[in-house]
């Protein structure tokens, strides 16, 4: 059934932007929703992906990020330049030391934003079960009424490694000041200004 856990957190990044920021950088872009809605906010986009089929598929849908096929780790990233960085659920895909890279490319005031994934299980994770189920049926239902039908989206997955307590102790090490806060579906914030 399509809910996407990712996309549900996209107000929230949204409402984390800082002010009168102008340049972006997605960080494992999928198929560029979060990158064009960073457009419509009238940012100037860089959004990076590895894997080509979906990078493909976020090109198809346009809407003015500037799409590159490139892995974050290793990529090329100019000093001091981004208004925020943006990386929805595949900071855990790459090393978690990258993040310094990512420091290191925003601008004086700039603000990092990681809506990631971990390991592990809590009790947090227990409420979101039931909250799950009725999310997926009522977007499924919402759709059935209306004669939608989305496809599936199909981008490569890994499963997280790291915990919430290690990712608390990695980010506090890797960026001082930085907070990171859980949230329902599986998820955290991590944001952090320059």
């Amino acid at each position: 059934m399509p809910f996407d856990h990712n996309d549900h957190y996209h107000g929230l990044l949204l409402r984390h932007l800082p002010p009168g920021g102008r340049t972006a950088l997605d960080v494992g872009c999928g198929t560029g929703r979060f990158a064009r809605r960073l457009v419509a906010r009238g940012y100037r986009v860089d959004a990076l992906d590895p894997d080509p089929a979906t990078l493909g598929a976020a090109e198809a849908a346009g809407g003015g990020p500037r799409y590159r096929l490139a892995d974050a780790g290793t990529e090329e990233l100019p000093g001091a330049h981004y208004d925020v960085i943006t990386c929805l659920a595949s900071l855990h895909h790459m090393p978690f030391g990258t993040l310094t890279r990512f420091r290191e490319a925003l601008a004086p005031g700039g603000r990092l934003l990681v809506l990631g994934c971990y390991a592990g299980a809590t009790s947090w994770d227990l409420a979101a079960v039931p909250v799950n189920a009725v999310a997926r049926a009522a977007v499924y239902g919402a759709e059935r009424a209306r004669g939608v039908r989305t496809a599936p989206r199909k981008a490569p997955v890994r499963q997280p490694e790291m915990t919430l307590p290690r990712l608390h102790a990695e980010s506090a090490r890797l960026l001082p000041g930085s907070e990171l806060r859980q949230l329902l579906f599986w998820r955290y914030l991590l944001t952090y200004t320059k």
